[in-house]
């Protein structure tokens, strides 16, 4: 591994995240003592020196032709360079031939899905391969899931600390939130469907929160479909549409831990809207409403830097203990959730892959990295962390 050309390549940076996730690597580590040796990768050669030249990128970054539809292409991209961040997506569609390669090369990869179906294939086909090649294969390192899935570590860490046991039930809450889901988060949920559609089995395995723990089974947890007022925030809830796919990646952490939280770990997620008969309103025309709205956004496509930058998320997350105790955390974003932030926290999820000296296999963030990524997002990516009571 000591050999390889590079650090880091970032794959899809021509389009719109991935570009976000070059720029970000360009200007945040220029001319620090930990700069990674980094690369841009993508189908066109004339594209990736056109956006190296307009992020403000070192005219002397490397750029690598690679291509999802050209194996040997990606068995090359592997091979060159101890971590991959790939942000082409959907995943299902264009991801499944570099997991294969990176499993093959040993390399650690880092991507931004939300595809829970295509997940659970790539864990049931490259688990085994990639433990025995030290490949560290890591799904969902955006806003879907790490919020969510550092934010219920945290709130643990905590539990733990104060009452020698973590807490069996945790509710996410997401308090506030500016900024709506990218291009690539729709493809992928119409892709999903589509999939369900061919083979309708999928559906059963998407319902269950327990989908990406091969083998266990834990407890009924609520469906967090259905509207109801919430006596811990004190106001009413509303469905909250990242929640089928962070659960999952909640409940696998706790699975590759060892259940660290508890076999009987109950969670779930909802948005807070306010108090009395006005929350209960707006709490049901959120459900009943189509939770992408009218976006018309396909992948490659996203907000102003001004809208990126106006963009923010504060998500609470409250432990429950069955006498009544309880301990409160939160998780706040400097940015637009599905692009100014997610460039961030896939870029310094890299960062901390490169680091990360932990056996192969396929991980999350939370299992995975832990605290260290807590550290490296709250040093460089402008998320916080805080206890709340």
């Amino acid at each position: 591994m000591a050999s390889r050309d590079f650090d880091i390549v970032v794959y899809g940076a021509t389009g719109f995240t991935g570009r976000l996730v070059a720029e970000y690597l360009a200007h945040q580590y220029k001319g620090r003592k930990d700069a990674p040796k980094w690369a841009m990768a993508g189908r066109s050669l004339d594209k990736l020196a056109e956006v190296r030249g307009l992020i403000g990128a070192s005219p002397e970054t490397p750029l690598i032709v690679a291509d999802a539809s050209d194996p040997a292409s990606l068995d090359k991209l592997a091979q060159s360079t101890k971590v991959v961040l790939t942000t082409v997506g959907p995943y299902q569609l264009y991801g499944s031939e570099l997991v294969a390669a990176c499993v093959r090369a040993g390399t650690a990869y880092a991507d931004l899905c939300g595809e829970p179906g295509w997940m659970r294939e790539m864990i049931d086909q490259h688990e085994a391969a990639a433990k025995a090649s030290g490949a560290r294969i890591t799904f969902s390192c955006g806003f879907d899931s790490i919020p969510f899935d550092l934010g219920v570590s945290f709130l643990q860490a905590e539990a733990v600390k104060r009452h020698g046991k973590p807490a069996p039930r945790v509710k996410g809450r997401v308090r506030k939130m500016a900024g709506g889901a990218s291009g690539g988060t729709i493809a992928s949920l119409t892709e999903t469907l589509k999939a369900i559609a061919k083979k309708p089995s999928l559906a059963l395995l998407l319902k269950s929160s327990f989908a990406l723990t091969p083998g266990f089974e834990g407890p009924s947890q609520p469906t967090g479909l259905i509207p109801e007022y919430d006596a811990a925030t004190g106001t009413w809830t509303a469905p909250f549409v990242m929640a089928p796919i962070n659960t999952k990646n909640v409940h696998r952490t706790n699975f590759l831990l060892g259940h660290k939280w508890g076999a009987d770990l109950v969670y779930d997620e909802m948005v807070m809207t306010t108090i009395g008969d006005a929350g209960k309103a707006m709490a049901e025309a959120m459900a009943k409403a189509n939770p992408f709205g009218e976006s018309t956004l396909q992948p490659g496509e996203g907000p102003s830097k001004e809208e990126r930058e106006k963009g923010f998320y504060d998500i609470l997350f409250i432990g429950e203990y069955p006498d009544g105790t309880t301990v409160r955390a939160s998780v706040q974003g400097d940015r637009d959730p599905g692009y100014g932030s997610t460039s961030k926290m896939l870029a310094e999820t890299g960062m901390a892959l490169l680091e990360n000296k932990g056996a192969g296999g396929v991980w999350t963030p939370g299992a995975l990295l832990g605290d260290s990524l807590i550290a490296r997002l709250t040093a460089n990516a402008g998320l916080t962390f805080r206890l709340e009571d």
